[in-house]
């Protein structure tokens, strides 16, 4: 299933806040992305609707099993490519920048045969 790009950095924020933190709340999400309580709310009310977050009583934000997926493939995604891509001497700062917007485009197939290739360089 593909969800926008936007939706997948929300769950995958969600996820390392949850690793980082314990709970996590709108709030936190707002101030990790810069982004308004509004527009954190509205993107959790549409990710909630998908099925991929819970929100309970208290205002705590967990991830669903399909929101653990795709925050985890995600977030594999981004760690292994600006690893690799600083380990070929691009700067951490941009190397980061470019892992973020390609975690998003590149395929299952893509993905996988540069994960065998990075691994194989180990």
């Amino acid at each position: 299933m593909k969800i926008q790009e936007s939706a997948e950095n929300y769950l995958e924020t969600i996820l390392i806040l949850s690793q980082k933190n314990g709970n996590v709340r709108s709030i936190d999400i707002a101030n990790e992305l810069a982004f308004s309580k509004p527009s954190v709310s509205v993107a959790m009310k549409n990710l909630r609707k998908a099925g991929h977050i819970l929100v309970d009583e208290d205002g705590y934000i967990t991830l669903t099993g399909s929101g653990r997926q795709i925050a985890e493939t995600i977030y594999e995604r981004h760690t292994l490519l600006s690893d690799w891509f600083i380990q070929l001497g691009v700067s951490e700062k941009t190397a980061r920048e470019d892992a973020c917007r390609i975690e998003h485009v590149i395929s299952a197939e893509s993905f996988s045969a540069v994960k065998k290739h990075v691994a194989g360089q180990k």
